[in-house]
């Protein structure tokens, strides 16, 4: 069973015993004294609002009233202040309201100092503070931190909410206004970015597709103009080969106009030459 759960049992408990329409003004008294004794409980406010509670105002036990606001608000130090005009605490009430003077410094610190816890818990030295928040507060579960023996000091991850001062209420629905406030402007600020996201995108899908159809058109241009060149050198070398078949061609025909005119040539110049003789 969680912390919450078991504090809205222990709390109804003493509501009901709070609440009955028989009870005298000492067993309010009573009740008030069990509930701030009890190992478990660490608000009060519901307690408080009780009827017959609130009547023991202006009451010869209107100091069991004023010590209930104590443990509700308050804290050691401010007990020992005016601890002549309440009743004497037990142990069982003392170390209840150390504890919930720890929740009220973590409410305002996630950095305690060894020095002011032990000031303000009235604790004597380090040993006996370490062992106050490990085995009072931290074992409770009403609160979770690091021992930082280094730097004298605990980190506090965690610590359980107390019960709301008056007017304090007014100023916590302040700070929530605010922070809703914030957050909208923060949710319209992110909803800007992501149109804002979301048109570069498609920007940037269009520039892309564009520039891949412009990379495809050149690739055709390019195909086109080796598929051209290639036939245009095709085409220079069959005309270079022609006109150099009929080139040789008409070479073989201006060396031999006649047929036979070798063979005539070659005769004319092997026929041996008759010698004439002188006419007496």
């Amino acid at each position: 069973m969680d912390i919450e759960q078991k504090q809205e049992e222990i709390i109804q408990h003493f509501v009901t015993k709070a609440s009955n329409s028989n009870a005298s003004a000492s067993s309010l008294a009573t009740v008030i004294t069990d509930a701030t004794s009890h190992p478990s409980l660490f608000a009060f406010s519901e307690i408080l609002s009780v009827p017959n509670v609130i009547e023991l105002q202006g009451t010869e036990h209107s100091v069991y009233l004023d010590l209930l606001r104590m443990f509700a608000h308050g804290t050691w130090s401010e007990y020992m202040r005016i601890a002549s005009d309440l009743p004497p605490l037990t142990p069982d009430q003392s170390r209840k309201l150390k504890q919930l003077t720890v929740l009220t410094l973590a409410e305002a610190n996630k950095i305690l100092p060894y020095d002011v816890l032990m000031q303000v818990l009235d604790v004597i030295n380090v040993r006996e503070l370490e062992d106050f928040l490990i085995n009072e507060c931290m074992y409770v579960g009403i609160v979770r931190g690091k021992l930082d023996q280094l730097r004298r000091c605990f980190q506090v991850q965690f610590a359980a909410g107390r019960d709301l001062r008056p007017g304090q209420l007014a100023s916590m629905i302040h700070t929530l206004s605010s922070w809703l406030s914030t957050s909208d402007n923060l949710l319209i600020t992110i909803q800007d970015k992501i149109k804002w996201a979301d048109t570069t995108n498609e920007l940037d899908k269009k520039h892309k597709k564009e520039a891949e159809e412009r990379m495809e058109e050149a690739k055709k241009t390019l195909s086109l103009k080796l598929y051209l060149s290639m036939h245009v050198t095709y085409f220079v070398a069959e005309v270079s080969n022609s006109e150099q078949a009929d080139i040789d061609f008409r070479g073989h025909e201006e060396m031999y106009p006649e047929p036979g005119g070798v063979m005539d040539y070659d005769e004319d110049r092997i026929r041996p030459k008759r010698r004439r003789h002188p006419l007496g």
